[in-house]
């Protein structure tokens, strides 16, 4: 339920909308005056702040990219002078330039406190103690998650991510109600808990809260049924804020509610970025509202879902992410996302939610190659088994035919982080 804790959540829809018009006229203004970058675009199509008059003004503004805050690096869309920003973060790079965002004091206590405001809607409460397995440093999950927290009035414990014999034991020792971390780490925890033989229902953990990563129903109700836990969806990306740009209320689990007074949402089309109405789906992208040190306007994300009404507040619901839109495989002209393959592993109760799939090139054809983990040793009629059925449901789910090989518990790398679930070969083909 709302909180008098955060008055925020409590507004009424008039009131939600005449905030967000006020807020995103000063966030375009200030992006406009201050990000050289962000001013180029909008001359290049002729708009201006004056024009935004209304909440569906905004779509005739150009849209920013990944590739605009590469271009920038690493301080060139800073909308305040450098001296003046407390914290950068940055992605990995993995994928060429990092991205660099900048933050000030005031964006970092609008942090804390929307990220409080996540962990309270998630099911935390002050006085708890959170097992915090995200990563800390330059990804912004582990001390994002850290200092919203403490605002909260929560007891952290900074674990991190790794060791996994030591987080079991911290996680029963210190007697944390509360885990954050990614959905698939929790599953390398969970296998941990029953390699020594210890039930987490007997431990005080009872709430997770897990982002960073796409995740499935599927592995919500795999992760709940092996540790007795209610598994609840946070989203955030760093280029926004960081996690605690939405979070599921626990008692519904029914979306990620968006903070919509301080991140204004659109879905558009992946193609022709075109907005769609709320219930269509397309591909999501955020406004920011209160950012000081680095605005983003009309950020696409890539990322796909649906906006549905509010349930526990005015503001709206993101559906369950389906992929990104940059994530999407084309497998001989079939369009696949890895939550529909593991969609389809788990329905099969003797395959965990470990899985790769690696894709190569036979001449012109590709070949999907699905590698799933068993959760527990099987004899071979049973991996054949499994194996025959799994390559039945992906034939009947996308019409392709897959060769599938069932592993042992363990043989899948784990990860500390955001999981790999796609190796392409096809380019070095």
């Amino acid at each position: 339920m709302t909180s008098d804790l955060f008055p925020e959540t409590k507004l009424s829809l008039d009131a939600l909308r005449a905030t967000q018009l006020e807020r995103l006229r000063e966030a375009v203004r200030h992006a406009y005056d201050n990000q050289a970058p962000y001013r180029v675009k909008c001359e290049a199509v002729g708009v201006h702040p004056d024009h935004l008059r209304t909440l569906d003004d905004l779509r005739r503004f150009p849209f920013t990219a990944k590739s605009d805050l590469r271009d920038a690096y690493p301080y060139g869309m800073l909308a305040i002078p450098r001296e003046h920003c407390v914290r950068v973060h940055a992605s990995s790079g993995t994928t060429g330039r990092p991205t660099v965002v900048g933050y000030s004091a005031r964006d970092i206590a609008t942090w804390g406190e929307l990220m409080a405001r996540s962990l309270h809607a998630g099911g935390a409460r002050p006085g708890d103690i959170i097992h915090n397995a995200y990563g800390y440093g330059l990804f912004t999950g582990g001390l994002g998650a850290h200092y919203g927290a403490e605002r909260l009035g929560c007891t952290v414990v900074p674990m991190s991510g790794g060791f996994g014999e030591r987080q079991v034991q911290l996680i029963r020792e210190f007697g944390a109600r509360v885990v954050l971390m990614t959905p698939s780490y929790m599953l390398a925890i969970a296998e941990e808990f029953e390699r020594q033989g210890i039930d987490p229902r007997e431990t005080a953990m009872r709430i997770g809260i897990f982002g960073a990563e796409p995740w499935t129903e599927a592995m919500r109700a795999e992760i709940e049924r092996r540790l007795g836990i209610d598994a609840v969806d946070i989203y955030g990306l760093s280029e926004v804020m960081g996690p605690g740009v939405a979070c599921e209320f626990v008692e519904t689990k029914d979306g990620p509610t968006i903070w919509e007074d301080h991140f204004y949402p659109e879905i558009v089309d992946p193609e022709t970025g075109a907005p769609v109405a709320d219930g269509e789906p397309g591909e999501l992208v955020f406004t920011t509202l209160t950012k000081e040190a680095m605005p983003v306007i009309r950020y696409r994300t890539r990322d796909l879902t649906r906006l549905l009404p509010g349930s526990m507040t005015t503001m709206r619901r993101m559906a369950k992410i389906t992929g990104r839109s940059d994530d999407m495989l084309i497998v001989r002209g079939v369009n696949l996302f890895p939550s529909q393959v593991e969609e389809q592993i788990l329905r099969d109760p003797a395959l965990s939610g470990h899985y790769v799939i690696e894709l190569s090139r036979t001449g012109a054809l590709d070949d999907l190659l699905v590698r799933a983990e068993a959760r527990t040793p099987l004899g071979g009629h049973a991996e054949a088994r499994s194996a025959r059925e799994l390559i039945q449901r992906l034939k009947g789910m996308c019409g392709l035919t897959a060769t599938v090989d069932v592993l042992p518990p363990g043989s899948i790398e784990r990860s500390l982080g955001k999981a790999r679930r796609v190796i392409d070969r096809r380019a070095k083909d």
